[in-house]
């Protein structure tokens, strides 16, 4: 069976591809289509374009993480791929009806899932070994994982494999993947991890994931209003958007603004759903 790293643009799968050499390296790029979130950089807009083989507008991840996987390509010595099928924008327009949250995250399905699956369709089309980068103390997230197997011990996914005469989208669930945790078996925690990467050259952002994921703790949101307000403005602007509903049940991001912050975050001390649950 043929290997394959999931690189989420932490540390810790960033450790992983570093220390753990597999067949396949791939990166799953949330991008918006939003220019007030452009990086500045005209140059590293080009290059991602040119990564994901579609014009790269702006990304609601740290823009940090874009170097992250440029970098880890150099240090690695071995090529990673970049994917992208659709917007961030376009999820939320076309896919759900509403935005996603805690109850309907289908924007990690749409957004990194799906576009894994069809990289691996296009590129392996076999079952892979995917490594994912959960650190030594994760094991429940690895558990959740290893429930949603198959009688194969695989995991599965519903994708579109051609139309019917009626012109509807015929639909297959596809065996193609059986997750393995290395962190995990070798008891690799986060000091380690951090320790291996400090004067290596390769630059990470604070946190890895979307800067305003529903998933984090408005503490957290309230900072990132800070550090990113352009991309944090996006999120809130679909919120106003009629019908569209909100990202948490408990606060739109207009209010997350308006709140004075209590303390400095110490973003060492996040937990991983904190920080943003999608690194996969």
């Amino acid at each position: 069976m043929k290997t394959c790293t999931s690189i989420s643009g932490g540390q810790s799968s960033a450790y992983l591809a570093a220390n753990y050499p597999t067949d396949y390296n791939v990166f799953a790029l949330v991008t918006i289509e939003d220019p007030k979130c452009s990086p500045k950089d005209k140059k590293l807009i080009q290059m991602v374009s040119d990564k994901i083989g579609r014009e790269f507008v702006a990304t609601v991840e740290d823009d940090i993480i874009l170097h992250t996987i440029l970098d880890l390509e150099q240090y690695i010595g071995n090529e990673i791929d970049w994917v992208n099928i659709i917007s961030f924008d376009e999820v939320t327009e076309k896919k759900g009806g509403w935005l996603p949250n805690k109850l309907h995250r289908y924007c990690t399905v749409e957004m990194k899932l799906r576009a894994i699956f069809r990289w691996w369709r296009s590129k392996i089309n076999e079952p892979v070994e995917m490594r994912i980068g959960f650190r030594g103390n994760e094991h429940r997230r690895a558990t959740k994982m290893i429930e949603r197997q198959n009688e194969n011990g695989l995991l599965e996914f519903k994708d579109i494999v051609g139309q019917h005469k009626s012109g509807r989208n015929k639909w297959q669930t596809i065996e193609w993947q059986k997750p393995s945790f290395p962190l995990i078996k070798d008891g690799i925690l986060r000091h380690t991890i951090v320790e291996y990467w400090k004067d290596q050259p390769v630059r990470f952002a604070p946190l890895n994931n979307c800067v305003g994921c529903f998933h984090r703790n408005p503490l957290l949101l309230r900072k990132m209003w800070d550090l990113h307000p352009e991309k944090m403005e996006w999120f809130a602007s679909k919120e106003r958007i009629k019908g569209n509903g909100q990202w948490r049940s408990d606060l739109t991001y207009d209010k997350i603004k308006k709140h004075k912050p209590q303390h400095e975050i110490n973003f060492d001390d996040l937990s991983s759903c904190d920080s943003g649950y999608c690194g996969l």
